[in-house]
């Protein structure tokens, strides 16, 4: 399957339709995918970073569940169809320019959303000291 797939979206009108318009057409970029930040719908904790292309986006509206283009494997993916962290959309998003979106998530199983085993793919603060940048685990 290819990245883009079939796009049922409408291509972006002028600037005012895309950012004041009641109309869904998201910006995919050349690569054919946007970037989807996803969150707890319950707490607002940032859960990970993923990106869809249009299929993704489209199966992710007619289920209510995250669907996402995994990069490194090359193919679609429904989050959580093999750990059982099934992510329930309880609420998207799309910034102004409609580039990115966010999703809002219950996630079901262990909660967990990292490949790691941890709940949030964030568990890695930066820290600088003498010049230098060290990563910290939390």
């Amino acid at each position: 399957m290819s990245i883009s797939g079939s796009n049922p979206f409408p291509a972006p009108g002028s600037k005012a339709e895309l950012e004041e318009g009641a109309v869904l057409s998201p910006r995919f970029g050349a690569d054919g995918l946007i970037t989807c930040v996803t969150t707890d719908a319950a707490t607002g904790e940032i859960l990970m970073v993923a990106h869809m292309n249009a299929e993704a986006l489209a199966k992710t509206i007619e289920t209510g569940e995250a669907w996402y283009w995994s990069r490194s494997r090359g193919e679609l993916w429904h989050k959580g169809a093999t750990s059982g962290q099934i992510q329930t959309v309880r609420e998207m998003r799309v910034d102004c320019d409609q580039d990115a979106l966010l999703l809002k998530v219950q996630v079901a199983g262990d909660g967990g959303c990292c490949h790691t085993g941890r709940r949030s793919c964030f568990y890695r603060r930066l820290e600088t000291a003498d010049g230098g940048v060290r990563l910290v685990i939390d």
